[in-house]
């Protein structure tokens, strides 16, 4: 066939871009630089010093950049799970919902300051910079995970705040003002959206639960990619219902993240690989879109970096600490959570919202939001390791375990549970023969720390972080726990 030889070429060019991208990791963690930013700056340099690279247009770019954040956002949804999520539900709805609008009102008067726009430009520029992305934070930390409530908050108001904003952006183009009628509008827009994305979630991930637990596939290969496909039918239903599709994918990647399934541990794997090539594939067509010589522009660069200073050190500080405060964590996970409030992939979407929509001034305000983006993935997230080892933050290695040891069995196990040992939970620091005279005809069968199974003996002591495996009654896995978890005042 005539065209074989340019197609293996771009082939070629996408798997040498995939490979780098993978090994990348070696590199930013010796730079302590976020691998989205190297992937941002490679894809806006290439595009300007190869001529025959164009830009995609704006709606291939969010086309792919939407269905990488359905990825990312339901195997965020996974990770944090009901467990963690339930732990931390006030902080996480406080910071994703309330203080994402009271970061949009404090930005949007700081642009109205430094931009010299109307105050409808600077709203819109405010809530393409309000969501965060704690995939750049833990892309820096590697194999460290931050430990206790603050990394669940951190994820958990991001997969929030992502939904929130992309719906108000649209909310607001719609409107296109800020008069009182479009305010309303604005509103009920929002409200809309909120509730039918949350509700379509919930459903949709209660029903995908017994969808994979009652329907049985011939290969376990099958397992992740009917998953994979789910959660596109969820965001798809939600949005067509007139709700955020983001939110729905999130909320249901929560609902199915800690319940037994079939090959679950396949498919939790499936979509960690999945998240991180939809994190890749985002960032580096976005940065495709950038023009570095319009940044270099003075009435871009200067008003990009004073917002990114601006909302780094005083607006996130202040008002996302304001929300915090009822949550109780120590200073020095509050202070991580305030100062990792990283931009990422969302609020560059939401610029090219505005590209797309035709308003004025448009240009000029995605490629702030670019500056501002850079500095804080840069910037910020190359100090995330120092200030981490400064707060003297509880983090947990996070090793990989490439070898397995277990079983597989025809039927789901009654009465086997799976439990963490939570930091200042009830079991953390007490014995296997402690636990047995208050579980109530359960016992501990298996444990398992750093990555080795622990002797099972009577005076073993479990400590957070401990992998609890847990045989008892069927039915049993809320009131056992309780046992496990951190302390709902923690």
């Amino acid at each position: 066939m005539p065209d074989t030889e340019p197609f293996a070429v771009l082939l070629l060019v996408i798997a040498s871009v995939l490979l780098a991208a993978v090994l990348s990791n070696h590199i930013t963690s010796w730079l302590s630089i976020p691998a989205p930013a190297l992937f941002l700056v490679v894809a806006a340099v290439t595009v300007k010093v190869v001529p025959a690279l164009h830009a995609p247009s704006n709606q291939t770019v969010q086309r792919v950049v939407t269905v990488s954040l359905v990825f990312v956002l339901f195997h965020g949804g996974m990770n944090i799970g009901w467990s963690r999520f339930r732990a931390a539900a006030a902080p996480i709805a406080i910071t994703g919902v309330l203080g994402t609008f009271l970061v949009v009102v404090a930005m949007t008067v700081a642009a109205r300051l430094v931009t010299g726009l109307s105050w409808y430009f600077d709203a819109l520029l405010a809530t393409a910079l309000a969501p965060t992305d704690p995939a750049v934070v833990f892309s820096v930390l590697g194999r460290n995970e931050v430990a206790g409530r603050s990394g669940t908050i951190l994820e958990g108001e991001s997969g929030a705040n992502d939904p929130v904003g992309i719906s108000l952006m649209i909310a607001l183009i719609t409107a296109g003002s800020l008069n009182t009628a479009a305010l309303g509008h604005v509103g009920s827009e929002f409200a809309l959206q909120m509730a039918v994305g949350a509700a379509v979630g919930f459903v949709g991930g209660r029903a995908l639960l017994v969808f994979i637990r009652r329907v049985p596939l011939p290969s376990e290969g099958l397992y992740p990619l009917r998953t994979a496909a789910s959660a596109l039918a969820i965001y798809a239903i939600a949005s067509v219902a007139h709700g955020s599709g983001f939110l729905a994918v999130f909320v249901a990647g929560i609902a199915i993240g800690d319940a037994g399934a079939p090959y679950k541990r396949e498919v939790e794997r499936f979509h960690s690989s999945l998240a991180s090539l939809g994190e890749i594939v985002a960032f580096v067509v976005l940065g495709l879109t950038v023009d570095v010589n319009e940044l270099a522009r003075a009435d871009v660069w200067i008003p990009g970096l004073a917002l990114g200073v601006l909302l780094a050190i005083v607006v996130r500080p202040v008002l996302i600490g304001l929300c915090l405060l009822p949550a109780r964590l120590q200073r020095n996970e509050r202070t991580f959570v305030l100062f990792a409030g990283l931009k990422g992939a969302v609020p560059i979407l939401l610029g090219s919202f505005v590209l797309t929509a035709g308003i004025g001034h448009a240009q000029r305000l995605y490629d702030i939001v670019v500056v501002v983006v850079v500095f804080s993935v840069i910037v910020q997230g190359t100090l995330v390791p120092a200030v981490s080892r400064l707060l003297r933050l509880p983090v947990e290695s996070a090793d990989l375990e490439p070898w397995a040891l277990g079983m597989r069995v025809r039927d789901e196990p009654e009465g086997v549970y799976r439990f963490t040992v939570a930091d200042h939970s009830f079991s953390d620091g007490r014995t296997v023969d402690d636990l047995a005279h208050v579980l109530d005809g359960a016992w501990v069968s298996m444990v398992v720390r750093d990555g080795q199974l622990l002797p099972l003996r009577g005076d073993a002591v479990l400590r957070g972080g401990d992998d609890v495996l847990v045989i008892a009654e069927a039915g049993r896995r809320t009131q056992l726990a309780v046992r496990f978890d951190a302390p709902s005042d923690a």
